[in-house]
């Protein structure tokens, strides 16, 4: 009686470890995808990114993490062969680190947006502009966040 306790625990041990494999395994190609740099070969399909044309204005220093103002332009005439298609926003240290995402198009007028983010903590904050061209550019802006927004619960 005891050897057939002893095999039905096993059993069952091993059949629960069977059925914890498939929820175990979307989590963790998550985590990989959620990384900036696999974030970013979705959107440049492995393609260059150039740093400058792109700039980042954040403020050095942000009290709270909330509601932190940011402004990203691109340096491009918008006419309708030369123009930006996209802009986005990454914070590493955020839980997720893609923060925005902006389409643009030759009828946008300016290559400028203005919003508001929340930011996990002191960071760097980078943009990524995609333009008609082909062509990916990029700029970088440091802020320091003394009152942490994002909680990554896990």
């Amino acid at each position: 009686m005891a050897g057939t306790a002893r095999s039905r625990r096993k059993f069952l041990t091993r059949v629960a470890a069977l059925l914890a494999l498939p929820a175990a395994a979307p989590r963790a190609a998550r985590a990989q995808e959620s990384t900036v740099d696999a974030m970013l070969r979705k959107v440049t399909a492995g393609a260059q990114i150039t740093a400058g044309r792109v700039k980042l204005e954040l403020p050095a220093l942000a009290e709270n993490g909330n509601s932190v103002g940011l402004k990203v332009s691109v340096d491009s005439p918008m006419s309708a062969t030369d123009f930006v298609r996209s802009i986005h926003l990454y914070a590493e240290k955020n839980p997720r680190p893609n923060i925005a995402n902006f389409y643009l198009g030759p009828r946008s007028g300016r290559a400028q947006v203005v919003t508001r983010v929340r930011l996990a903590g002191t960071q760097s904050v980078l943009a990524v502009a995609a333009l008609s061209d082909g062509t990916f550019w990029s700029g970088t802006a440091e802020v320091n966040v003394t009152n942490s927004a994002c909680y990554d619960g896990s």
